[in-house]
């Protein structure tokens, strides 16, 4: 005797999962950039090695614990963003696809990079920003792979949750302004400096919320059908 999955339990399940990602990832990342502000409130910053390993040194544990945090925000992420796409299956379906495919590709690579960070601490915890460990830093930063990985990350969080804040509005499955709040975020994170990055995260939160709230009720666009022959025929005398 084989058993039978009920399809309605796996989509409840499925549901409940990209839901609850949809609230818990953003706000995983309002921590995340709310603890890289602190650090960096004093004018700091982690673009060079000598500054990232600065900053290590100085916040040893807020470091781990914002690291932590946006480590557990991208694998959340990934189910979150498709929960919002399942809402674009009818509705701005290409732009949806493109949009939340750079998303995942973006934050998975996010993963890796933010990971590094606590090499990062552990070096500036150990001999902080030294001319040895400043240029080990540079080193393993300024390779191909290195590099490549963060224009990927830099092209799903800038343009693909634009273009996913766009296929959402344009699809009118959630409320437009939850849709806007999405595309707040890559504008806030570009213009806002340290505390609009906080602020448009914390907004882009907001959104996504509204938009777990459809994926919570099974909200899927139904596709209008086409007018039959007889009724076209109906409509026309013939």
């Amino acid at each position: 005797m084989t058993s039978q999955v009920d399809p309605r339990g796996t989509e409840r399940a499925r549901r409940l999962g990209q839901t609850a990602a949809l609230f818990v990832a953003p706000w995983c990342f309002v921590l995340s950039n709310a603890g890289y502000a602190w650090t960096a409130r004093h004018g700091t910053s982690d673009m060079t090695a000598k500054g990232a390993l600065g900053i290590a040194a100085a916040y040893p544990s807020l470091g781990k614990w914002s690291t932590f945090a946006a480590l557990v925000g991208s694998l959340l992420l990934v189910p979150a963003v498709l929960g919002a796409m399942s809402l674009l299956r009818v509705k701005a379906t290409r732009l949806g696809l493109v949009a939340g495919a750079l998303v995942i590709s973006g934050y998975i690579c996010y993963f890796g990079l933010v990971f590094q960070d606590l090499s990062t601490t552990a070096i500036g915890q150990h001999g902080g920003a030294t001319t040895a460990n400043v240029a080990l830093l540079d080193a393993s930063q300024n390779q191909p792979l290195y590099v490549g990985t963060a224009l990927t990350f830099v092209l799903g969080n800038i343009v693909g949750t634009f273009l996913l804040g766009v296929a959402l509005f344009r699809a009118r499955v959630v409320p437009r302004w939850a849709a806007v709040c999405v595309m707040a975020w890559p504008v806030a994170h570009i213009v806002g400096g340290n505390v609009g990055e906080v602020v448009g995260s914390a907004i882009e939160a907001v959104g996504l919320a509204a938009v777990g709230v459809q994926v919570l009720r099974g909200r899927r666009v139904v596709a209008e059908p086409a007018p039959s022959t007889v009724t076209t025929a109906a409509a026309t005398g013939s």
